[in-house]
């Protein structure tokens, strides 16, 4: 099961109390107190691993909690500290943290225009929670998006203080020790967003997953209806000079996506990741739409979701070029949009696949500069 956004609740742990205990040792009368110090708590730490690819461990396992400190002892020994607690969640997790309260609403906010972490559904039990915050009223803590990054969720509470801490020329023999701090806690959401160097991107039944197979190893699922793919798919495609570059297949959008029409948010939120946009069109217009009008659709969806989207360098991919009408709709589709290359490309019979694979190759190396022009500059050309 692939899950990118899951609730889950974390907690670090306790720190141990300080201890009460005086020194009695043969030959050394009134030794004096030697209570420890209590261990620390454990830290709830996040890890961003290359090789986990979803959230789904997160989902039977909402409940993150570190170990507590151990207490004091006598001798002046401090208590052992807690071990912490390290999760392994995918690169390209954002990490929020919810207000307090929130972890108990189900309200639905319909007039935002791009809320973030909305709906998680549970039907391991047959019950459905709800995730609903105003972008306004819930914090980003932080993006793990380099392999081996780690952040400290919550933080383990200090130790307590023993009896030798207490005493003084007027207290020789204290018995007052303190507890240890509580460690952090709270309701987090987890989201992942795909990390990758382009993002096919088109409406259902485009190809998509067919020109995935084609220019790299991934066996995503290819079925003549409509959403086959479900989850974000990402393949590697090999270049000349042992160079790479990583494409993810996002499923299907619809008009409307940016609102939410479907599973519009839980699709365009991947889309951000990619620096290279490849839109795959039905040329052929075997689905009874008409291929320019799919295109601009898929351009206005993108800049209604997040603007910042439509200055990065992007590509058309006018696919099925082996069906009837497609060499007419090309035509129409190079007359609407003159300066921005198209290629045509039939994944299922391998036409242009090796002409498509040596412009992104190009792009690839290009894009790298122009999409950290974009984000310094806002703005980038097209390639």
């Amino acid at each position: 099961m692939f899950l990118d956004r899951v609730k889950v609740f974390a907690q670090a742990g306790t720190g141990g109390r300080g201890s009460v205990s005086f020194r009695r040792e043969k030959f050394v009368p009134k030794g004096g107190p030697d209570g420890g110090d209590g261990g620390r708590g454990g830290d709830v730490i996040l890890r961003a691993d290359r090789h986990v690819d979803n959230l789904s461990n997160l989902f039977y396992e909402p409940l993150i909690k570190a170990k507590n400190g151990g207490h004091g002892k006598g001798k002046k020994m401090a208590g052992r500290a807690g071990v912490n607690r390290i999760v392994n969640v995918p690169v390209g997790t954002l990490v929020y943290e919810l207000p307090d309260g929130d972890h108990t609403s189900q309200q639905t906010d319909q007039t935002s225009e791009r809320p973030l972490p909305n709906a998680e559904h549970q039907t391991a039990n047959g019950n459905q929670f709800a995730i609903h915050a105003a972008q306004s009223a819930i914090e980003r803590l932080v993006d793990l998006n380099q392999d081996g990054q780690e952040f400290v969720l919550c933080r383990g509470g200090a130790g307590g203080k023993g009896n030798v801490h207490f005493k003084s020329s007027r207290n020789r023999a204290p018995r007052q020790y303190t507890e240890g701090e509580e460690g952090e806690q709270g309701y987090f959401v987890l989201e992942l967003r795909t990390i990758a160097d382009v993002g096919l991107i088109g409406y259902p039944n485009a190809g998509k997953s067919t020109l995935l197979r084609g220019i790299s190893a991934a066996r995503p699922k290819v079925a003549p209806y409509p959403f086959t793919t479900l989850h974000p798919i990402v393949g590697v495609i090999e270049f000349p000079g042992y160079q790479r570059a990583t494409v993810a297949d996002i499923p299907g959008l619809i008009e409307g996506a940016h609102r939410g029409v479907g599973l519009g948010h839980e699709f365009l939120r991947h889309i951000t990741r990619c620096r290279i946009l490849l839109f795959v069109v039905d040329v052929a217009g075997s689905e009874g739409r008409n291929p320019v009008e799919d295109l601009q659709n898929l351009r206005r969806e993108i800049n209604l979701y997040d603007p910042t989207l439509t200055l990065r360098p992007w590509l058309i991919v006018a696919n099925k070029m082996d069906l009837p009408d497609a060499k007419k709709n090309l035509e129409a589709m190079q007359q609407k949009f003159p300066k921005i290359e198209i290629l045509p490309v039939s994944a299922a019979t391998k036409e242009g696949i090796d002409t498509l694979k040596d412009n992104l190759a190009a792009m690839t190396d290009a894009g790298k500069a122009a999409f950290s022009s974009a984000i310094k500059d806002g703005q980038a050309e097209n390639l």
